[in-house]
């Protein structure tokens, strides 16, 4: 179970990884792409971080308690 819980919290964490850096780029890039991309992007960059640390408070207690 640990590995199970250790790998579901790396996967997320590299999720919050690459929405930001798409997000960067869309910034970065400017223009139209800019401003049709850049807040969805950066809205998955918010939901990923709330997925990665749901996924560590769950992992703390799990090995709270194990």
């Amino acid at each position: 179970m640990d590995l199970i819980i250790n790998t579901l919290i790396v996967v997320a964490m590299a999720a919050v990884v690459v929405s930001l850096g798409f997000g960067l780029f869309s910034v970065a890039k400017g223009g139209e792409y800019s401003r049709a991309n850049s807040n969805k992007f950066m809205r998955w960059r918010v939901g990923t971080q709330a997925c990665a640390v749901v996924m560590l408070t769950i992992g703390f207690i799990y090995k709270a308690h194990h």
